[in-house]
């Protein structure tokens, strides 16, 4: 695990709320420890869900951290990525919520370290206004930034079509996730350790 090469010494495990038992397997025998959630956003995953699962798995004293989009050091790549790219005009391409602000506000605070650039940025959504399927009048220099922490559906299909039927003639970058920057990015979360009370992200090792 790359996180794990940059940390020597530290115990990693992943684990996945969507696999049963996952959480519980990943503490078990191991002494009160960090969790970073490989979220985008802070919600009801990273607040309720994951808090519970350690609570039923007995292990006391864990911090969660905050999420992996809050993270200031990610926002910075954002602008390397985007610098690297050559782009002047820039989408920023995230899921959003109907029901909270949250994932949005995360999404544009990236927009906003993007656009100290001097870049045209604009953010558009999968599930909330403005859709990226309603986004036009960007040139074929322009890019497009993936604010996802993987590849998937809404990355390698959403994406595309919504951009598809807006005109975008741009280019669409890989999530920002999938960069090879990403793990260093995290260690570094992990070193700080701040919990998301605070507003900031760490996982110690689930």
């Amino acid at each position: 695990m790359k996180v794990a090469a940059l940390l020597p010494g530290w115990g990693i495990a992943t684990a996945t709320l969507a696999e049963p038992g996952a959480i519980a397997r990943a503490v078990a025998g191991q002494g009160p420890g960090l969790v970073f959630p490989m979220f985008m956003a802070g919600g009801w995953f990273t607040r309720v869900q994951i808090p519970a699962r350690l609570a039923e798995a007995g292990a006391d004293g864990w911090t969660v951290l905050e999420p992996f989009g809050c993270d200031p050091l990610l926002h910075d790549l954002c602008v390397t990525l985007v610098k690297e790219a050559g782009g002047d005009e820039v989408i920023l391409a995230a899921h959003g919520s109907f029901k909270s602000e949250a994932p949005a506000n995360v999404a544009r605070r990236a927009a906003t370290r993007i656009a100290e650039t001097g870049a045209r940025v604009v953010t558009g959504f999968i599930d909330q206004e403005p859709q990226l399927s309603k986004l036009t009048g960007f040139g074929a220099g322009a890019v497009c930034l993936p604010f996802f922490a993987a590849q998937g559906g809404h990355v390698g299909e959403d994406i595309p079509q919504d951009l598809t039927e807006a005109g975008f003639r741009g280019r669409i970058l890989p999530p920002i996730g999938t960069d090879a920057r990403v793990p260093a990015i995290i260690a570094a979360a992990l070193v700080r350790g701040q919990p998301i009370c605070s507003g900031a992200c760490r996982m110690g090792a689930v």
